[in-house]
């Protein structure tokens, strides 16, 4: 009986496909729900009770934490087909950290208790969640890493190219986020995000046209992000 998804090239697919039952797949694509948000809403926030297994299926998203000051910290970025409440979903009975739509996003949400009752009953697709859990586990630190052993320039320059190579795969695009959530991504002062923009601009190794960030020099710019 063939099995009828919107999710045709995703690792959502992949993990439950590969994993589960015609009958389990079946019940899970028909209780399954779509969801789109707006930027600056809220996917998932901090301290609010688990209720949903969440995917990302188009779109782009923030992982953050608000400290007891009150001050953001952003743990990462989360482009289609990562699996957004992978860090917490499965520790606690609340979130850790909150989800924000930095630009229009449509999640695939599963109830958390179908997702358990497989991980319970299933020791391949018990697996498949764990290995996934790794992955974004793996990525966060990865990325954490890489920002914190850089100086100031080589931090916006990272975050430049990141946004270039992993998200939009252009020399072009608009960054869909603030000067002060580059700042609270990169841990520095925003000031300082927009004095090293500056300088890339006046050393022609990129220009900016409003939000958009058109990188000039690339290897240049790679430089900056090993080297400072």
């Amino acid at each position: 009986m063939a099995i009828k998804c919107s999710c045709e090239e995703c690792d959502l697919k992949d993990l439950f496909f590969q994993n589960v039952s015609t009958y389990e797949m079946m019940s899970l694509c028909e209780s399954r729900v779509e969801k789109v948000y707006k930027k600056g809403e809220y996917i998932l926030e901090q301290g609010k009770f688990i209720e949903e297994f969440i995917y990302l299926k188009s779109g782009l998203v923030k992982l953050f934490v608000v400290a007891d000051n009150e001050k953001e910290q952003i743990l990462a970025f989360a482009k289609p087909f990562d699996f957004v409440s992978l860090l917490s979903v499965f520790s606690d009975k609340e979130y850790s950290y909150s989800v924000m739509a930095v630009e229009e996003s449509v999640t695939c949400n599963i109830a958390i208790n179908d997702v358990k009752r497989l991980i319970r009953e299933n020791g391949k697709f018990s697996m498949g969640i764990l290995e996934k859990m790794s992955q974004v586990s793996n990525n966060v630190i990865q990325e954490s890493l890489a920002i914190r052993r850089r100086n100031l320039r080589g931090r916006v320059a990272y975050v430049l190219m990141h946004f270039s190579d992993d998200i939009y795969k252009s020399a072009s695009f608009e960054l869909p986020i603030s000067r002060k959530e580059i700042a609270e991504y990169i841990g520095m002062t925003t000031e300082n995000v927009i004095r090293a923009l500056t300088e890339f601009r006046k050393d022609s190794v990129i220009k900016i046209f409003g939000k958009v960030i058109e990188i000039v020099d690339y290897d240049k710019l790679s430089q900056i992000s090993e080297h400072g």
